[in-house]
C-alpha cells in the first residue's frame, strides 16, 4: 500500500502541460493555491475545480495517480470534514442524539471544506508530475533570483529542496523493503493497538534513518567527485523561454480568478447554502 504514494515523482510525458514553462507552471501552482482558498462559494469553487480537471485531462496523466496522490492526506480529509460536521450548528438539524447533532451548514462546510483541500493537493502534485526534477531546480533559482541581491544563495536552497522532493519516493520504497524485510522475519506491523503499532515501527525507522544518511553521504560524496561548486558560472543545457502557450495558461488562469472575485461578491457563502437546503426541508416536512 506505500507504494501507492506518488509524491515527489515525475512521470514524463510530451503533452501540454508538461511543455510549458517550468516557471510558469510553479507561479501557475502559487495562483491557483491562494485563488482556492480565496473561494467563498461554490460556484467559485467549481470553476477552480473545472480548472484543475481540464488542466489534468491536457497533461494526460491517468485519473489512477491523481487518485494515488490524495491517499496520503485522505485522514486528514475524514478528520477535518467529521470536525466541520460535529461542531457547525448553522442550519436545520438533519440528526439528532443527545449532544450529537448533523445541521444542514456542518453538511455543506464539510463538503466545501474537502473538495478544496482535496483541490490543493492535486494541483500540487500535478506540478512535480509533469516538471523533472532539473526544471523545478532551475525555475525555482530563477524565480528567486532577485534574492542574489541580498547575498543569499538561492541556488544553494533550490537544489536543497529540488533533492528532498527527489529523494521523497526513493524513502518511500526503502520504507517498503524494511517493512517486508520485518514482515518476512515474523514481525506484525498490522495487529494491535496504536501504542503496539508505534512500537512494531521502531524496527523500521532505525534502518530507515541509518541508510537515508548514508545515501546523503553518498550523494555528496558524488558530487564532490564530479568538482560541484554551486550555481556561479554554471551553464544550462536549455534556456527557459516563455512561449504562446505559456501567456495563454496565464490569462486562463487570470480569467478563472476575476470570476471567482465577482462571485465572491454576488453569491452567498457555503454556510448560507444550508438556508436554501432549510427551506426544502421545511417544504418536505
Amino acid at each position: 500500500m506505500i507504494k501507492d504514494i506518488t509524491i515527489g515523482q515525475f512521470f514524463p510525458g510530451n503533452s501540454v502541460v508538461h511543455r510549458l514553462d517550468p516557471r510558469m507552471k510553479l507561479v501557475l501552482t502559487f495562483i491557483y493555491i491562494i485563488a482556492i482558498f480565496l473561494c467563498k462559494n461554490f460556484l467559485a469553487l467549481g470553476a477552480m475545480v473545472l480548472f484543475l480537471l481540464i488542466s489534468v485531462l491536457l497533461s494526460k496523466i491517468s485519473l489512477k495517480l491523481i487518485g494515488k496522490s490524495i491517499k496520503p492526506v485522505f485522514i486528514i480529509v475524514l478528520i477535518t470534514s467529521v470536525l466541520q460536521i460535529i461542531y457547525n450548528d448553522k442550519g436545520i438539524a438533519l440528526i439528532e442524539y443527545g449532544k450529537f447533532h448533523i445541521t444542514t451548514g456542518g453538511v455543506f462546510t464539510a463538503l466545501f471544506t474537502t473538495v478544496r483541500i482535496v483541490a490543493l493537493v492535486v494541483a500540487s502534485s500535478l506540478l512535480t508530475y509533469t516538471t523533472s526534477p532539473t526544471l523545478l531546480t532551475d525555475a525555482i533559482e530563477r524565480l528567486f533570483s532577485p534574492l542574489k541581491i541580498v547575498k543569499i544563495n538561492v541556488h544553494s536552497i533550490a537544489m536543497m529542496m529540488t533533492i528532498a522532493l527527489r529523494f521523497i519516493p526513493t524513502l518511500i520504497d526503502e520504507v517498503d523493503k524494511i517493512m517486508s524485510a520485518q514482515k518476512s522475519r515474523g514481525a506484525d506491523l498490522e495487529n494491535g493497538n496504536l501504542v503496539q503499532r508505534g512500537k512494531a515501527l521502531i524496527p523500521i525507522f532505525v534502518p530507515l534513518f541509518i541508510n537515508s544518511f548514508s545515501r546523503a553521504y553518498d550523494l555528496a560524496f558524488a558530487m564532490e567527485c564530479r568538482c560541484y561548486k554551486g550555481g556561479e558560472g554554471r551553464t544550462r543545457l536549455k534556456e527557459m523561454k516563455l512561449a504562446l502557450k505559456d501567456y495563454i495558461a496565464i490569462f486562463m488562469l487570470i480569467a478563472v480568478c476575476v470570476f471567482v472575485a465577482i462571485t465572491n461578491k454576488l453569491i452567498v457563502a457555503p454556510e448560507e447554502y444550508s438556508n436554501i437546503l432549510d427551506s426544502f426541508v421545511r417544504f418536505v416536512l
